[in-house]
C-alpha cells in the first residue's frame, strides 16, 4: 500500500525521479482537541498559530512549498506558478514550476495525483461527490486531465495517477440524488452504488474516481483501492474525518517537482 515517512504516506507509484509526492496523516503535529494533531485546514476552528505551524512542519516534509487553494466543490483548475498564494479559489491545480507544491486538503473526500510519465508538469484535485459527479460536461477528474493535457502537450495515457485515503465504501451512505448524478453522466457508474437503507446507497468513491479516469484514458492508477485500510473514517488514529467526527482537521496531498 504505502509506507510511512515523517507522520505522512509515501504514495507507491512508478514517477519519474524529480516527482515528489507525499501524503499527510492527522500525527506529527501541534493541534489539540478534535484538531490532533497535525491539521493542515485554516478553516476548520483551529487556532491560527498551530495551523501555520502545523503547515511549516508539512513543507518542510514535501521539500516545496505547498499551495493551499479554497477548495469548494466545483471543477475549477488553477495553473501554479512561483507567485501563486494561499487561498486560490479552485478544485484542482497544475503546475510545471519546480518548487511548487499541488496541495489538496481532505476529510473525507478523495485527493487525485497527478504526474506526466516525462516529469516535467503535475496536478492534484480534490474530488468529494460533487465535484466528482460534476455536470453533462464532466467533473474535476475530467477538468484536471484536459488541463493537464495542455499544459504538458502529452495524451493522458501519458500520465500516472494516485488515488488517496477517503472515506470508503462500506461508510459513504448518500441519497438516491447521488447515485442519479453519477448515472447521468454515465449509465454503467451503478455498478459503484449498493442498496442500503431504503432510498440510500452507499458508493464507492474511489471505484466511481477510477472509472472516470478510465473512461478519460488513463490507464496507470495508483493507490486507493476502496478497501478498509484506506477508508477514513474507519482509521481515526490516522486520518481527520469530518462526516466521523463532524468538528475535525484536514490532512493533504501534494506532489511537486524538485529543484
Amino acid at each position: 500500500m504505502v509506507t510511512s515517512h515523517f507522520s505522512s504516506l509515501l504514495p507507491d507509484w512508478p514517477v519519474p525521479p524529480n516527482v515528489r509526492s507525499v501524503c499527510s496523516t492527522r500525527a506529527g503535529g501541534v493541534s489539540t482537541g478534535p484538531f490532533e494533531s497535525l491539521n493542515l485546514g485554516d478553516h476548520v476552528g483551529d487556532g491560527p498559530a498551530a495551523v501555520a505551524a502545523n503547515r511549516e512542519r508539512f513543507a518542510a516534509a514535501i521539500e516545496a512549498r505547498p499551495v493551499f487553494m479554497r477548495q469548494v466543490h466545483g471543477q475549477r483548475v488553477a495553473v501554479l506558478d512561483a507567485s501563486s498564494s494561499d487561498g486560490i479559489e479552485a478544485d484542482a491545480c497544475v503546475t510545471r514550476v519546480a518548487g511548487v507544491a499541488c496541495t489538496i486538503m481532505v476529510a473525507d473526500c478523495l485527493p487525485v495525483l497527478l504526474a506526466a510519465d516525462d516529469g516535467r508538469t503535475v496536478g492534484a484535485a480534490h474530488a468529494g461527490w460533487r465535484g466528482l459527479a460534476g455536470h453533462d460536461a464532466g467533473g474535476v477528474i475530467e477538468a484536471v486531465i484536459e488541463a493537464m493535457t495542455n499544459t504538458s502537450g502529452v495524451d493522458a495515457s501519458k500520465l500516472l495517477v494516485w488515488l488517496g485515503p477517503c472515506i470508503g465504501p462500506d461508510k459513504f451512505e448518500v441519497g438516491a440524488d447521488v447515485k442519479s448524478a453519477f448515472e447521468h453522466h454515465d449509465p454503467a457508474a451503478r455498478m459503484h452504488f449498493r442498496s442500503a437503507d431504503e432510498g440510500k446507497w452507499m458508493a464507492d468513491l474511489p471505484g466511481l474516481a477510477r472509472q472516470r479516469l478510465a473512461a478519460a484514458g488513463v490507464t496507470r492508477i495508483f493507490g486507493n483501492d476502496g478497501t478498509r485500510d484506506w477508508c477514513t473514517v474507519s482509521n481515526p488514529s490516522r486520518f481527520f474525518s469530518h462526516r466521523r467526527d463532524r468538528i475535525s482537521g484536514r490532512f493533504a496531498a501534494a506532489i511537486s517537482i524538485s529543484t
